[in-house]
Protein backbone atom coordinates (compact mmCIF):
# COMPACT_ATOMS: atom_id res chain seq x y z
CA UNK A 1 0.00 0.00 0.00
CA UNK A 2 1.10 3.54 -1.13
CA UNK A 3 -0.34 6.43 -0.01
CA UNK A 4 0.21 10.04 -1.79
CA UNK A 5 -1.05 13.46 -1.92
CA UNK A 6 -1.00 15.47 -5.33
CA UNK A 7 -2.94 19.01 -6.49
CA UNK A 8 -6.41 18.61 -8.56
CA UNK A 9 -4.52 21.39 -10.91
CA UNK A 10 -1.42 18.66 -11.83
CA UNK A 11 -2.13 15.96 -14.46
CA UNK A 12 -3.51 12.96 -13.30
CA UNK A 13 -1.20 9.79 -14.56
CA UNK A 14 -2.22 6.38 -14.48
CA UNK A 15 0.48 5.84 -11.49
CA UNK A 16 -1.18 7.69 -9.58
CA UNK A 17 -3.56 4.73 -8.77
CA UNK A 18 -6.98 5.49 -7.46
CA UNK A 19 -7.28 8.82 -6.90
CA UNK A 20 -9.90 10.28 -4.23
CA UNK A 21 -10.45 13.96 -4.12
CA UNK A 22 -10.76 15.18 -0.48
CA UNK A 23 -12.14 18.43 -0.14
CA UNK A 24 -15.51 19.35 0.24
CA UNK A 25 -15.52 21.64 -2.83
CA UNK A 26 -15.00 20.77 -6.61
CA UNK A 27 -11.88 22.40 -7.44
CA UNK A 28 -12.75 25.61 -9.84
CA UNK A 29 -11.89 25.66 -13.40
CA UNK A 30 -11.06 21.47 -13.36
CA UNK A 31 -13.47 19.05 -15.31
CA UNK A 32 -14.21 15.74 -14.37
CA UNK A 33 -12.47 14.05 -17.30
CA UNK A 34 -9.31 15.77 -16.52
CA UNK A 35 -9.57 15.62 -12.30
CA UNK A 36 -9.67 11.80 -12.69
CA UNK A 37 -11.45 11.08 -9.68
CA UNK A 38 -12.47 7.48 -8.78
CA UNK A 39 -14.20 8.54 -5.22
CA UNK A 40 -14.92 12.05 -4.13
CA UNK A 41 -15.10 11.70 -0.35
CA UNK A 42 -16.35 14.76 1.14
CA UNK A 43 -16.69 13.71 4.57
CA UNK A 44 -13.24 13.22 5.82
CA UNK A 45 -12.49 17.18 4.21
CA UNK A 46 -12.27 19.82 6.75
CA UNK A 47 -16.09 21.33 8.53
CA UNK A 48 -17.46 24.26 6.42
CA UNK A 49 -16.72 26.49 9.41
CA UNK A 50 -12.93 25.12 9.74
CA UNK A 51 -11.83 25.68 6.39
CA UNK A 52 -13.46 28.84 6.39
CA UNK A 53 -11.98 29.96 9.20
CA UNK A 54 -8.79 29.17 7.76
CA UNK A 55 -9.03 30.45 4.31
CA UNK A 56 -10.05 34.16 6.20
CA UNK A 57 -7.06 34.27 8.25
CA UNK A 58 -4.64 32.43 6.16
CA UNK A 59 -0.92 33.76 8.52
CA UNK A 60 -3.27 31.66 10.90
CA UNK A 61 -0.91 28.88 13.01
CA UNK A 62 -0.68 25.86 10.75
CA UNK A 63 -0.49 23.90 14.05
CA UNK A 64 -3.38 25.25 15.37
CA UNK A 65 -5.11 24.66 12.27
CA UNK A 66 -3.74 20.74 12.02
CA UNK A 67 -5.06 20.35 15.85
CA UNK A 68 -8.67 21.63 14.93
CA UNK A 69 -8.58 19.50 11.50
CA UNK A 70 -7.62 16.47 13.34
CA UNK A 71 -9.97 16.88 16.56
CA UNK A 72 -12.66 16.78 13.64
CA UNK A 73 -11.21 13.31 12.17
CA UNK A 74 -11.30 12.01 15.48
CA UNK A 75 -14.90 13.04 16.71
CA UNK A 76 -17.05 14.43 13.65
CA UNK A 77 -15.30 12.14 10.95
CA UNK A 78 -14.20 9.37 12.65
CA UNK A 79 -16.48 6.49 10.69
CA UNK A 80 -15.71 8.35 7.18
CA UNK A 81 -11.89 8.49 8.40
CA UNK A 82 -12.15 4.36 8.87
CA UNK A 83 -14.31 4.33 5.95
CA UNK A 84 -11.33 6.18 3.90
CA UNK A 85 -8.57 3.26 5.96
CA UNK A 86 -10.46 0.70 4.27
CA UNK A 87 -10.35 2.20 0.51
CA UNK A 88 -6.61 2.50 0.71
CA UNK A 89 -6.08 -0.71 2.24
CA UNK A 90 -8.22 -2.48 -1.03
CA UNK A 91 -5.66 -0.66 -3.90
CA UNK A 92 -1.75 -0.85 -3.71
CA UNK A 93 -1.64 3.06 -4.93
CA UNK A 94 -3.78 5.77 -3.29
CA UNK A 95 -3.60 9.30 -4.06
CA UNK A 96 -4.98 12.19 -1.93
CA UNK A 97 -6.11 14.75 -4.27
CA UNK A 98 -6.90 18.31 -3.20
CA UNK A 99 -6.73 21.92 -4.38
CA UNK A 100 -4.78 23.98 -2.03
CA UNK A 101 -1.59 25.88 -3.95
CA UNK A 102 0.61 25.19 -0.94
CA UNK A 103 1.43 21.25 -0.99
CA UNK A 104 2.81 21.35 2.95
CA UNK A 105 0.10 23.33 4.58
CA UNK A 106 -3.61 21.93 3.68
CA UNK A 107 -5.67 19.09 5.19
CA UNK A 108 -4.46 16.63 2.89
CA UNK A 109 -1.38 16.59 4.75
CA UNK A 110 -2.94 15.98 7.91
CA UNK A 111 -5.36 13.73 6.64
CA UNK A 112 -2.53 11.62 5.06
CA UNK A 113 -0.90 11.79 8.54
CA UNK A 114 -4.19 10.40 10.13
CA UNK A 115 -4.69 7.93 7.50
CA UNK A 116 -0.87 6.45 7.90
CA UNK A 117 -1.71 6.50 12.19
CA UNK A 118 -4.78 4.39 11.49
CA UNK A 119 -3.35 1.49 9.31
Amino acid sequence: MELRRKRAYDTAEPSDGFRVLVDRLWPRGVSKERAAIDLWDKDTAPSPELRKAWHAAPDAEWAEYADRYRAELAEESAPALRELADVVKRHPVVTLVYAAHDTEHNHAVVLDEALRELL
